[in-house]
């Protein structure tokens, strides 16, 4: 079941940078009723898996940012509004943010596992220069994965907002990570 939530996840990730959107396809859900939801319990998600992510890599924990978060509430309202899912536009804030993106049926997941789907691309990801960091030969297969885990990181801050359907959340890092000819680890 995972495999799959991820190839629904990834594909719409893919298609977000494609002119044309994936078809919508209902997963079966692990759970009875709506997944809990809090800023609280987001906070607590993304820095647990976060920092546990860039730990197994030797890297430092990153510190949650309130000013990312507000900037990232921001962006996710304006998807949930316009359901757009696609990256904001570049450069975000000043100094530029890292961002990572994660859109799913509303209630239908739990925050670990949103943040899960950007993990799951570690199977994938190689220590090379920026693009070429993938095993698959795609940048977009790795590039949540490698902006975590991006060793000069060292703040975040994530949000969510939903409109009737879906749910979209946003991560802003700071610096941000996945620059072009530069490795996420040294």
């Amino acid at each position: 079941m995972i495999g799959r939530k991820l190839t629904l996840v990834l594909t719409a990730l893919l298609a977000a940078c494609s002119s044309e959107a994936p078809p919508r396809v209902v997963e079966p859900r692990p759970f009875e009723g709506n997944a809990p939801r809090g800023q609280a319990l987001l906070q607590r998600a993304v820095m647990t898996m976060h920092n546990a992510a860039r730990a197994s890599v030797r890297q430092p924990p990153l510190a949650w940012d309130d000013g990312l978060a507000a900037d990232a509430a921001a962006y996710a309202q304006e998807m949930a509004r316009t359901r757009r899912f696609e990256h904001s536009p570049q450069p975000r804030g000043n100094p530029n943010q890292g961002e990572n993106l994660w859109t799913g049926t509303r209630g239908a997941y739990r925050y670990d596992e949103m943040v899960q789907h950007w993990l799951d691309e570690q199977r994938n990801f190689v220590n090379g220069p920026i693009p070429n960091v993938s095993r698959t030969g795609r940048f977009g297969d790795v590039g949540h994965y490698s902006q975590i885990i991006w060793s000069r990181t060292t703040r975040v801050g994530c949000a969510m907002a939903s409109n009737r359907r879906d749910e979209y959340l946003v991560c802003r890092y700071l610096p941000a990570g996945n620059i072009y000819g530069e490795r996420a680890l040294p």
